[in-house]
């Protein structure tokens, strides 16, 4: 039996609208997704590949404001069954307010938050926030996070550790190999926390040679593509794919 692994998916709300959002939503819902990032767009998407940084401009272009986002996020959380992260950019939630912010998305029912250019030194508040109201700040590894640092993340994040497994951003290909399952271990093993794997996950193949190892398999340009080229009711038969 192949070892279990969880599924996470992603949605830049805006894009191309938000019944699309919606409909995204109940079919991953459908096909038993446990968590979805619903990112609130940002005009400099800094780790976002070319699919994202399309969509978030796309999304800005059509007037979706922070406001509009936050209460599409919490109609989502009482509409469906799974655990729904905000993904976003500081600057987003520097402008609204750190503690501000955070207090929304906990009183909305936000079960996390990644923001993947808070870093621990620099956005010290961010994670003091998350912890007085009771919000997980799932925090990034890279191929390059010593064990030193693995410690101090282990510290500061909850939920998980978003593993990204390579250089560059969102959306290209990305070479699996052992090295990338030690590494997956290794992080398990020093921060006692399970670990995602997001950056270049395609296809099924990708799906199994992370299972066993990652705890979470983290896709979203694909399903962005899918939209985009084949339309909405193409991506249940695309996860069904997936997880089969």
């Amino acid at each position: 039996m192949k070892d279990k692994i969880t599924l996470m998916t992603h949605q830049v709300i805006g894009y191309p609208d938000m019944e699309t959002n919606e409909r995204a939503l109940e079919i991953f819902e459908k096909n038993g997704v446990e968590f979805t990032e619903l990112q609130i767009p940002f005009s400099d998407p800094s780790a976002d590949g070319p699919t994202f940084v399309k969509a978030n401009q796309e999304a800005l272009d059509k007037g979706t404001t922070v406001k509009g986002s936050l209460e599409f996020i919490e109609k989502s959380v009482k509409k469906f069954d799974m655990n729904i992260l905000i993904m976003t950019y500081y600057n987003i939630v520097y402008q609204y307010g750190v503690e501000e912010f955070v207090k929304k998305a906990s009183e909305i029912g936000v079960w996390g938050l990644i923001i993947p250019d808070a870093t621990l030194e620099d956005a010290s508040e961010l994670f003091e926030y998350c912890d007085k109201y009771d919000i997980n700040p799932v925090v990034i590894a890279t191929p390059y996070t010593d064990e030193a640092r693995l410690e101090k993340i282990a510290e500061k994040g909850k939920g998980f550790i978003y593993y990204v497994p390579r250089a560059g951003v969102t959306g290209i290909k990305t070479r699996f190999s052992g090295e990338v399952t030690e590494k997956i271990e290794r992080i398990k093993e020093v921060t006692k926390m399970k670990c995602a794997v997001g950056f270049g996950i395609q296809e099924k193949k990708d799906i199994d040679f992370l299972a066993g190892h990652a705890d979470i398999a983290i896709i979203g340009s694909a399903i962005t593509r899918v939209i985009e080229n084949e339309g909405i009711e193409k991506v249940d038969e695309f996860l069904k794919k997936l997880m089969r």
